[in-house]
């Protein structure tokens, strides 16, 4: 595939997640407000569907980083850091819009809750592998390391999705993916799930992009390692004594 080629279809999912986007939103808008919560529940529609894409992203990180070890390919690798840079950005979203919606129902913008602590930990733990990546020069290392820290990362998306069935406390129990059944009515399941396909749509709109860049900064790095490219300080000479009394 040509770099045009690429660059194409990258538009058009760019164009395709605005589209999503513009109508998830305008579905979310025209539904009724919830029984219980009234207006401030229309946030479900962000809340929701960006933890879960967040979670997708993740996962998309467990599988680069199996397939970098399982095949040595570089590429898996640029997968598991595009993933897990956009399933950082979802998770940031998906803690700022739950504190927008906890101000008005609790009272307060944050509390200890175990979901909110452990959505938290996540968060941070996926900075650190990212952190990890920037510490490292050694593209190959880098990529070892990094696969295995995101493989063992995963871990924590279990805990924190049934951390409110596990530890009952402040934060209400999931509406969707629980073991017994889904409560949410018919027009605003389908504002949900109008939602969701829509973040999806832009997480694989940030993730080609990201991955594109990830190749390109690879590519960059190989030729200058190739190459005798002269480098800062090159110019600088120690001084001479050559001659002097």
């Amino acid at each position: 595939m040509t770099a045009n080629s690429r660059g194409r279809r990258i538009g058009v999912l760019d164009g395709a997640a605005l589209v999503a986007v513009a109508a998830a939103l305008l579905l979310a808008f025209a539904t009724p407000p919830e029984a219980t919560q009234g207006n401030v529940a229309r946030l479900f529609y962000i809340h929701v569907p960006a933890i879960l894409v967040a979670y997708l992203c993740f996962g998309l990180t467990l599988l680069g980083g199996a397939s970098y070890l399982a095949t040595g390919k570089l590429r898996f690798d640029h997968l598991a850091v595009a993933a897990a840079e956009v399933g950082v950005l979802f998770t940031g979203l998906t803690v700022l819009v739950g504190m927008i919606w906890a101000k008005p129902t609790w009272g307060v913008y944050w509390t200890w809750s175990a979901r909110l602590i452990l959505t938290a930990v996540m968060f941070f733990g996926y900075l650190g592998y990212l952190a990890l990546r920037r510490a490292i020069d050694d593209p190959v290392v880098r990529a070892r390391r990094a696969a295995v820290f995101g493989i063992v990362s995963i871990g924590i998306i279990p805990i924190v999705h049934f951390s409110v069935l596990w530890w009952r406390d402040v934060h209400q129990p999931p509406t969707l993916l629980r073991p017994d059944e889904m409560q949410i009515d018919g027009p605003l399941l389908a504002a949900f799930l109008v939602g969701l396909v829509a973040y999806a749509v832009v997480a694989a709109a940030l993730v080609a992009r990201r991955y594109r860049l990830a190749a390109l900064e690879a590519e960059l790095d190989a030729g200058l390692a190739a190459a005798d490219v002269p480098v800062a300080g090159d110019a600088v000479a120690a001084p001479s004594l050559d001659g002097a009394q």
